[in-house]
């Protein structure tokens, strides 16, 4: 049987990022935000500057999806990314 995620479902949380010195605002919920933290510490990036990589990546696609279903994708490439992430609202 399933159960809901420890501390229950959790929506997404809009921030601001600048890509090529434009604001844009990408929701993602804090897991996806706290991974996307990690995988930018690890390549020694500022969280930017990884997702206009992302984003750079998206957009040479033929059919390419929005920033932030791109940049869930791309984080489920890279598990690591998620583990030991504590997925409670407090977090």
């Amino acid at each position: 049987m399933l159960t809901p995620p420890p501390g229950g479902f959790i929506g997404p949380v809009k921030r601001s990022v600048t890509i090529a010195g434009h604001a844009t605002s990408v929701s993602l919920e804090p897991v996806f935000w706290t991974a996307l933290e990690r995988a930018a510490a690890v390549h020694l990036l500022p969280l930017s500057a990884l997702v206009a990589q992302i984003d750079a990546l998206r957009i040479a696609q033929d059919d390419p999806p929005n920033l932030a279903s791109a940049i869930r994708s791309w984080l489920t490439t890279n598990p690591d990314m998620f583990r030991d992430i504590d997925a409670s609202p407090s977090h």
